[in-house]
C-alpha cells in the first residue's frame, strides 16, 4: 500500500487481503499535514462477479492476460479502468466488463474511506476441453473468474478466466454475423429497432407510424412487416403466423436500445434450429444490460418529441438481470404524425453457479399513433399536395393504428460436466392490432350492395392474436471415433398454437366511421410442431462439418364467416354465409455447412439450405396440403481475421423461393406472385484499431428476378408482373458504414474521467423497381451524435438525416383516385410515404 501524505510517495507497506491476494495501492486523497503517517488498510474484495470469456475469442482460440489499473473509490465502487497490459480487445472488454462489477471495502487512513488504485491481471486460458477439441462445449466450472494461488503476483488480484463456449455453435455459412455492444453502439439510434442496421444487407424503416412494424428489407427479399425473416427477442418469437396486416407480421418497437447486448444474424437457411419465415435468415436479439444500478435518460427532439427511460440493473448480477422501461411521444413531422408508445422489459437470470441457469423474459408494449398515408408523386409535382401533407379528406385524415402485446417466457439452460447442454423454455403471448388507412382514396365498389361506391377506401383490419409455445434441445458430450476426429449430435423440438380473430372493413370516415363493406371476418386455429436433428463434425483443426434437416407439421383450423358466398346484392335469408374448412402440411428439408481453416485466420465456408414459409391460413382450401413456400439457399464464401482489429466477410449466394409474394395496394396487404431467384454477394468488415474507436462497413448487391407470371383473378384479370422482369421494391445494392469513437479526453477531471463520444452512420439503397415498370429514387442517408459522459453523468445530442434529404421510405405504384368527383382510372402513378427531414434529440442523463 502506497500513501501519498505529499506529491510524492514517502513510504511503502504491503498488506495481504481477504481473498489471499496481494494488492499493490497507490491512495490518491488529498495531500495531509507533516506529520507521522496515519494507519492504513488496504481494500478488501467483497464481492466478484465471473468474467466470460467471449465467444469470438473462444472460436479464434485467443488467449492471453489483460492487466487493468482499477480505481477503488472512496465508498467502494470501482471508477476509472485503464487497460496496462492488452490481451487483444475482446479479451480487454470482457476484463472491463466483470471488473465494472466487482465491489470492494475500501482503504482506510486514519479511519477515513480513501480511495486507492489496484492492478488486476485477468488471464484467459481455453478451458482443457477446448484445447482438446474445439467446438465442444465447456466443462461444468467453465466460465468461472477465480483466484489462481499458484501463479499470484505479491502486487495484483491475479484473476484466471477460463472460457465458457456458448451451449451450441451458430455459425453456419460465411453470412452468420455476430454484431457486438460496441459496434451497436457506434453510430446513433432514433428508437431501440435501429440497431437492426448494423447486419449486413438489412435496411429498416418506420413508414406508418408509432403502432405499424417496420419495414424490413435483407438479401434481395422486401421482407415487409417480417414475412421473410424470423425474429427472436430473448428466446421469444416476434413473427406471428397468419396476421392479417403481413404475413410473419414481426413489430420491433418494444425495443430499448440500452437493453440490446448482441445481435446474432444467420443470413439463409443453413441451421436446424431455424423455422418459419427464416426464407431471408434469421435475427436473435440477446438482452442484457453492462451498466449496473439505477439510471434516467430525458430526452426532448424535433416536432415536439420527448422520451423517457428508467432502468434499473442490481449490483453484482449478471448483465442478463434488469429492468427498463420507455415512453415516447411525438407530434411528428408534417401533418397528421403524432403518436405515442410505452415499453418495459424485465429479464432475471437466476442459478448462474450450478449446472442449471434459468431466465425470465417479460416484454409490455402499447402504441398509438397516426399517419398521412401516401401521396401521388404528380400531385406533388403540381403543387396539389405537400411532400409532408396529407390529402385534406376525412378518409385521408382518419388513418390511424393501434398496437399492444405482452410475452413472457421462461427458459433454462444446462451444462453437463463432460460438455453436453441442453435448453428447454416456455412462452406465452397476446398480441392486439388495428390499423385504418387509405392507398387508394376512391376506387372500391361495395361488394354486397349493389350500384355502392365513393364513400372512400379507408381500410380498417383489426388482428387478434393468443399463442402459447415451447422449446427444447439436448446436445451430447464430445464423442471421439478417432483421435483426429469429435462429434457432436443434437436433437430438438418446438411447437406454437394460436388462436388468431381477424377483420377487416370499409369505413366511412364521413359518417362516425361506419362500416360499409365487409371483406374479412375470420377466426384462425394454428398449430405448428418442429423436430431437428444436428450433427457436428470436427475433422482435425482443419474442416468442420455439420450436417442436419429439420421437418414441420402445420395444422390449421379456419372458420370463414364471410367465405365462399360473396353475393353481389343483400341475398334473401336463403344460407348462412360462411366456410368452415381445415389443413394440415409437412414442411422438411436438409440443413448443411463445411468450413474449411487451411491457416489460422482465414476460414472458407459452404452451406446449403432448405426452409420454409407458412401460408396465409384463410387462403387454404378444405383438406389441402398446406402449401408452404419451400426456399433453397445456398452461399459460398471466405472470412479473414484473427480477432476483432479487422475482420472481413465475403460471400455469394442463391435464393429460390418457390412462392413469393409482394404488396397489394388495393387490399392493403400481400398477394401471391409465383417462383423468385435471388443470386448476389455481400462483402462485410469490421475493425477496432483502437480501444475506443470501432467501425463497420457492408455492401450488399442482389439480382432479384420472378420466374412466373402470377395468376390473374376477377379484380386483377392482368397483374402487373412478367416473368424474368426484377423484383419489385428490392433495391439491388444495400450499404450500410457504422463509425463510433469514445475517446478520454480528460483523465482524473476531479473523481472521473471526461469521456467524449461521437458515431457516424451512412444508408444507402439504390433505386428499387416498382410493379407496371417504373423505379423508386435512391435513397441515402446520414446519422451523427457527439456526446459527453463525466461519471453519473450524461449529455448527448443527436441528428438524423443529416443533410435534410427529402427521401420517400416508402414508394409504391398502382392506381388510385383522390377526387371523390373525378373520372376513377387504372392507371398506375408512383405513390410515396414521405421519410422524415432533419430532425434532432438532446439526451440528458444520470446513472446511479
Amino acid at each position: 500500500l502506497t500513501l501519498l501524505d505529499t506529491p510524492a510517495c514517502c513510504c511503502r507497506l504491503r498488506v495481504v487481503v481477504a481473498v489471499c491476494c496481494t494488492l499493490c495501492v497507490c491512495a490518491i486523497s488529498a495531500p495531509a499535514q507533516a506529520q507521522a503517517p496515519a494507519r492504513t488498510a488496504a481494500p478488501e474484495v467483497i464481492e466478484r462477479v465471473d468474467a466470460v470469456y467471449p465467444p469470438q475469442a473462444l472460436e479464434q482460440r485467443l488467449e492471453g492476460t489483460a492487466t487493468l489499473k482499477v480505481t477503488i473509490e472512496a465508498d467502494g465502487r470501482v471508477g476509472d479502468i485503464d487497460v496496462v497490459e492488452s490481451a487483444g480487445s475482446l479479451l480487454d472488454d470482457a476484463a472491463t466488463k466483470a471488473m465494472r462489477q466487482w465491489r470492494f471495502q475500501p482503504a482506510t487512513r486514519g479511519g477515513e474511506p480513501t480511495a486507492a488504485i489496484v492492478r488486476v491481471p485477468f488471464r484467459f486460458d481455453l478451458p482443457a476441453v477446448e484445447r482438446l477439441d474445439a467446438g465442444a462445449p465447456p466443462p461444468l466450472d467453465a466460465g468461472v473468474a477465480a483466484p489462481d494461488a499458484g501463479g499470484v503476483s505479491e502486487s495484483a488480484i491475479d484473476v484466471t478466466v477460463r472460457g465458457e463456449r456458448k451451449l451450441r455453435n451458430e455459425d453456419r455459412g460465411s453470412s452468420t454475423f455476430t454484431v457486438a455492444k460496441p459496434v451497436l453502439e457506434a453510430a446513433p439510434r432514433q428508437e431501440g429497432a435501429e440497431v437492426l442496421r448494423t447486419v449486413p444487407g438489412l435496411y429498416i424503416a418506420r413508414s406508418e407510424g408509432l403502432a405499424v412494424g417496420h419495414r424490413y428489407m435483407l438479401r434481395g427479399f422486401d421482407a415487409d412487416h417480417g414475412q421473410d425473416i424470423q425474429f427472436t427477442v430473448g428466446g421469444l418469437p416476434i413473427n406471428q403466423p397468419s396476421h392479417l396486416h403481413g404475413q410473419g407480421y414481426a413489430d420491433l418497437g418494444f425495443l430499448i436500445s440500452e437493453s440490446v447486448e448482441e445481435l446474432t444474424a444467420l443470413e439463409g437457411v443453413y441451421d436446424p434450429r431455424q423455422g418459419d419465415f427464416a426464407v431471408a435468415g434469421s435475427i436473435d436479439v440477446r438482452l442484457g444490460m453492462e451498466q449496473r444500478g439505477w439510471a434516467a435518460k430525458s430526452s426532448y427532439g424535433a416536432f415536439n418529441s420527448f422520451r423517457q427511460l428508467v432502468s434499473w440493473a442490481p449490483e453484482g448480477q449478471p448483465n442478463g438481470t434488469f429492468g427498463a422501461a420507455q415512453y415516447t411521444r411525438t407530434d411528428g413531422f408534417g401533418q397528421n404524425r403524432q403518436g405515442e408508445a410505452a415499453s418495459a422489459i424485465i429479464q432475471a437470470v437466476l442459478g448462474t453457479t450450478g449446472a442449471w441457469r434459468h431466465r425470465l423474459l417479460g416484454i409490455l408494449y402499447g402504441a398509438r399513433g397516426s399517419h398521412a398515408g401516401v401521396v401521388r408523386q404528380d400531385d406533388v409535382a403540381a403543387g396539389r399536395i405537400g411532400f409532408y401533407d396529407v390529402y385534406p379528406l376525412a378518409t385521408a385524415q382518419a388513418q390511424n393504428a393501434l398496437s399492444g402485446r405482452i410475452m413472457l417466457g421462461l427458459f433454462s439452460e444446462y451444462r453437463g460436466a463432460e460438455g453436453s447442454n441442453a435448453e428447454a423454455g416456455v412462452w406465452l403471448g397476446l398480441d392486439d392490432f388495428r390499423v385504418q388507412q387509405n392507398f387508394t382514396g376512391f376506387t372500391q365498389r361495395s361488394q354486397a350492395l349493389l350500384n355502392v361506391a365513393g364513400r372512400g377506401d379507408l381500410i380498417e383490419q383489426q388482428n387478434r392474436t393468443l399463442s402459447l409455445g415451447l422449446m427444447g434441445r439436448y446436445r451430447t458430450r464430445p464423442y471421439r471415433p478417432a483421435s483426429w476426429a469429435t462429434a457432436n449430435v443434437e436433437l430438438g423440438l418446438s411447437g406454437r398454437v394460436d388462436s388468431i380473430d381477424q377483420a377487416q372493413n370499409l369505413l366511412d370516415a364521413v359518417v362516425r366511421r361506419q362500416t360499409w363493406d365487409r371483406r374479412v371476418d375470420a377466426s384462425v386455429f394454428g398449430a405448428d410442431v418442429g423436430f431437428y436433428g444436428d450433427v457436428e463434425w470436427r475433422l482435425t483443426k482443419y474442416l468442420n462439418v455439420r450436417v442436419g434437416a429439420r421437418a414441420d407439421v402445420l395444422y390449421y383450423d379456419v372458420n370463414d364467416r364471410l367465405g365462399n358466398f360473396v353475393p353481389s346484392v343483400r341475398p334473401p335469408d336463403t344460407f348462412i354465409v360462411g366456410y368452415r374448412r381445415s389443413a394440415l402440411g409437412l414442411a422438411a428439408g436438409p440443413r448443411a455447412s463445411v468450413e474449411v481453416k487451411p491457416i489460422e485466420g482465414l476460414s472458407l465456408r459452404a452451406a446449403y439450405g432448405e426452409g420454409y414459409r407458412s401460408p396465409q391460413a384463410r387462403i387454404l382450401d378444405d383438406g389441402e396440403a398446406a402449401p408452404f413456400s419451400k426456399v433453397r439457399s445456398a452461399d459460398l464464401g471466405v472470412r479473414i481475421g484473427r480477432d476483432d482489429r479487422l475482420q472481413i466477410t465475403a460471400s455469394g449466394y442463391f435464393t429460390h423461393l418457390s412462392d413469393d409474394v409482394a404488396f397489394d395496394a388495393e387490399d392493403g396487404r400481400l398477394e401471391r406472385i409465383g417462383q423468385t431467384r435471388r443470386v448476389g454477394a455481400v462483402v462485410h468488415a469490421q475493425t477496432r484499431p483502437l480501444a475506443w474507436l470501432v467501425g463497420a462497413l457492408s455492401v450488399t448487391y442482389v439480382h432479384a428476378q420472378l420466374l412466373e407470371r402470377p395468376p390473374g383473378s376477377a379484380q386483377d384479370p392482368q397483374p402487373p408482373y412478367q416473368p424474368g422482369q426484377s423484383l419489385p421494391y428490392v433495391p439491388p445494392v444495400v450499404v450500410r458504414a457504422d463509425l463510433g469513437a469514445k475517446p478520454t479526453l480528460v483523465p482524473h477531471l476531479w473523481r472521473w474521467d471526461l469521456v467524449g463520444r461521437a458515431g457516424v452512420g451512412f444508408s444507402y439503397l439504390s433505386p428499387r423497381p416498382l410493379p407496371y415498370g417504373a423505379f423508386a429514387d435512391h435513397v441515402a442517408l446520414a446519422d451523427a451524435s457527439v456526446g459527453l459522459t463525466w461519471g453519473p453523468l450524461d449529455l448527448g445530442f443527436e441528428v438524423y438525416n443529416l443533410f435534410n434529404t427529402r427521401y420517400a421510405a416508402t414508394e409504391l405504384n398502382f392506381p388510385s383516385s383522390w377526387n371523390p368527383e373525378g373520372v376513377r382510372t387504372r392507371t398506375p402513378e408512383r405513390h410515396l410515404i414521405a421519410g422524415s427531414p432533419l430532425s434532432w434529440w438532446l439526451t440528458l442523463g444520470v446513472s446511479l
